[in-house]
């Protein structure tokens, strides 16, 4: 039982409130010197101030020992823990679970299927894919490490007009040439190539529908090019997918399903819950929930997006049997998600309630947003690539390594800046990427982070000590220390809270504020000193530092290096 459930259960047996009511009240006060809880009495009278003083007075007169102090802030009663306590309960747990150190199990497994990524066959991918790849595996990873049944699945937009762009630059412009680049690259060229060539041609429009109309008679040939350029494409996702680190149990290509969906509507219009309207067109009636009315088939029969995934909702519960389900998907999707979820809960789909859109924001750049077909969009193996370079180059300013040692720490710590930067904002914002910001070795960032961890493996390198061997834990009394130990407690808040809101930014943020209470210590004290059980108390503080700093970045999908 943690030290919030015990305060939780004190204030239970003053309280007329439960438990469930009082855990949701509890804050952690904004300065350390307010305290480690603080409990606001609101709710307790008409005169909060009275209440924390009446509250005070109860608890006071047989206090447990955990609590070294009750004071009354204004309306608040804040708890002062016991420090000695606190640093043996948390050092020792963490050294004791290690890896498992901030997995507060969740009281019910769940099976979480997770869609993210999901781009379209007729391009590279790029920087706003960057996010939402960063994002989607996040979540999946923290749920995962909250016990949770995790199974990360995307969907292949590989068919349309926006494909056909490409192949039909392609068939005119190509001369059957094989690709001489990574292969989505190659066709994305193509696509480059078409609007190019659009904005002097407007006869090619008509081309376009023409070639979509053979696509979807079964043409021969048009699904023969359709099939080699899609392979291509989907052949250089998977490489990026790789050396992001990301790999997908399920991927679902739309051109499977993008006709499906039909019979779950005409069941709707049986069943009263849609309607036709003048023209013939199927209606989902959404006013009563506030919601715009949403057309699900067309009036000359054919099926939108929505039908695909209202059929694509229900073949993924089949495939899985989930609990429920996250869709990471720009924020230019809102309406789509809020009229799906609401369609699904009138055709009584399972677990219609416990269907979550992770809405992101737009990336954009220093010099503003990107447009694809302009070809300024900045493709992701590029910019994995160019931050690769510039880590490189600190690398080769500090130390002397092999080439092969080089190439795999640039690509450490590349990745770390990438994934670092887009998941350390709340997902909802839209946020800007500097390149340069990112891959600093100072500030809010994965390589700073990184860093710090390589700062503590190295300290721990130095030491000849047996960490274990009687600690004692009353000799963390500066105030550096005290943060420090009181921040290493509340990870697995910090782990429960990304795990609940699906935003990974909490555990980024915990982070960064864990390396900068870390830096401040080491800066102001010294662990290896003459005095052996000081020494030993340090390097356990040190080493616990280590473990919490490579579960988070883990958390994230970041490798925690040894050496920088």
């Amino acid at each position: 039982m943690t030290f919030i459930d015990k305060i939780a259960e004190l204030l239970k047996q003053h309280t007329s409130q439960s438990y469930d009511e009082i855990i949701t009240l509890i804050e952690v006060p904004p300065a350390q010197k307010m305290g480690d809880y603080a409990f606001p009495c609101f709710k307790l009278g008409k005169n909060p101030v009275e209440a924390a003083k009446d509250l005070q007075k109860k608890i006071s007169t047989n206090k447990p020992d955990f609590i070294h102090e009750i004071k009354v802030v204004g309306p608040y009663l804040n708890f002062f823990i016991d420090q000695t306590l606190l640093a043996k309960e948390t050092l020792g747990s963490i050294y004791k679970l290690a890896k498992t150190y901030g997995a507060n199990q969740a009281s019910k497994k769940k099976k979480v299927v997770v869609e993210y990524c999901s781009p379209n066959t007729n391009k590279p991918l790029h920087l706003g894919h960057l996010r939402n790849m960063a994002i989607g595996n996040a979540v999946c990873r923290i749920a995962q490490f909250y016990g949770h049944e995790v199974h990360p699945v995307e969907v292949i937009n590989d068919r349309g007009v926006h494909i056909c762009k490409s192949m039909l630059a392609y068939q005119k412009w190509g001369n059957n040439k094989q690709p001489n680049k990574k292969t989505d690259h190659f066709v994305g060229d193509f696509y480059v190539l078409y609007s190019t060539h659009a904005k002097e041609d407007p006869g090619l429009e008509k081309d376009i529908q023409e070639m979509l109309l053979k696509w979807e008679q079964n043409d021969p040939e048009v699904r023969a090019l359709w099939k080699k350029m899609n392979s291509w494409v989907v052949n250089g996702f998977n490489q990026t997918f790789k050396r992001f680190g990301i790999a997908f149990e399920k991927e679902y290509f739309e051109s499977d399903f993008y006709t499906r969906g039909k019979e779950l509507v005409d069941q709707g219009v049986r069943d009263g819950v849609f309607e036709k309207d003048e023209t013939g067109a199927i209606i989902a009636p959404l006013e009563d929930v506030k919601l715009p009315n949403k057309v699900l088939i067309r009036s000359n029969g054919t099926t939108i997006y929505m039908t695909q995934d209202m059929y694509l909702a229900h073949l993924r519960f089949n495939d899985f049997k989930f609990d429920s389900m996250v869709y990471v998907v720009g924020s230019e999707q809102n309406m789509h998600f809020k009229q799906l979820f609401a369609i699904l809960a009138k055709i009584e789909f399972p677990h219609a309630h416990n269907l979550y859109h992770l809405s992101y924001g737009m990336v954009k750049l220093p010099h503003g947003r990107m447009k694809s077909r302009e070809g300024t969009v900045v493709d992701a193996d590029d910019m994995m690539d160019e931050l690769a370079s510039v880590a490189r180059k600190a690398i080769e300013a500090r130390h002397t390594l092999s080439k092969e040692e080089l190439d795999e720490r640039s690509e450490i710590i590349a990745l770390a800046a990438l994934k670092f930067f887009m998941i350390k904002s709340d997902p909802h914002r839209e946020m800007t990427f500097d390149p340069e910001e990112s891959i600093s070795f100072e500030g809010e960032t994965g390589p700073y982070v990184q860093y710090t961890h390589a700062r503590a493996c190295s300290i721990l390198r130095k030491s000849n000590h047996t960490l274990r061997d009687h600690i004692n834990f009353s000799l963390f009394t500066s105030n550096e220390e005290r943060a420090l130990i009181t921040q290493l407690y509340i990870f697995s808040q910090a782990v429960e809270s990304a795990e609940k809101s699906y935003k990974p930014h909490h555990v980024a943020n915990y982070l960064i504020s864990l390396a900068q209470l870390f830096n401040e210590f080491y800066h102001k004290h010294k662990v290896i000193s003459d005095d052996q059980n000081l020494s030993k108390a340090r390097l356990l503080l040190v080493d616990c530092v280590r473990q919490v700093l490579e579960n988070g970045l883990n958390l994230l999908g970041i490798t925690a290096p040894k050496e920088m």
